[in-house]
């Protein structure tokens, strides 16, 4: 697997910070921010990749029982993850504009230094648009180069321990 510079620069910081957080059987390596709208496909995607290459993600599609407070699910994911990553896409951009579950989501992992954004189908300046914040950060951009899969792989040795 090879590496960017940027990318090692946005990886090593979290790295570090899984490395000191104390073991719990409960707790997840990833939770996985993403729009309602790419539940089916690119958020799927990057899940299934992800557990794929033995990452245990905290998904609202598979951890959210019906009959349960989603925004309460989604609490407790949060508290019980390692990092947060974001899939930004277009229908993500047009969600954090509307302040829904997405952006209330990325207000919690943007107050946390364990947080990881992944471009796909978008772009960091389109983002700056919408989120200068989280554009700040520095992250992973899915490409033809750069696929799901390698993001996938990226991801996974972040939080392997």
């Amino acid at each position: 697997m090879s590496y960017t510079p940027a990318e090692v620069q946005t990886l090593t910081p979290i790295r570090e910070t899984v490395e000191k957080q104390a073991p719990r059987p409960d707790l997840r390596d990833i939770f996985l921010c993403h729009a309602w709208d790419d539940r089916q496909g690119a958020a799927k995607q990057l899940h299934d990749l992800l557990e794929a290459c033995g990452v245990k993600v905290w998904f609202s599609e598979k951890d959210v029982a019906l009959g349960t407070s989603l925004l309460r699910e989604i609490d407790k994911g949060l508290a019980k993850s390692r990092i947060g990553i974001v899939l930004v896409t277009p229908a993500l951009l047009s969600r954090l504009k509307g302040e829904g579950i997405a952006d209330k989501e990325l207000s919690v992992l943007l107050a946390r230094d364990q947080l990881v954004p992944v471009a796909y189908g978008t772009t960091f300046e389109a983002l700056r648009d919408v989120s200068p914040m989280l554009a700040s950060r520095s992250g992973l951009t899915v490409t033809a180069d750069n696929t799901m899969a390698n993001v996938a792989a990226k991801l996974a040795e972040v939080v392997a321990l």
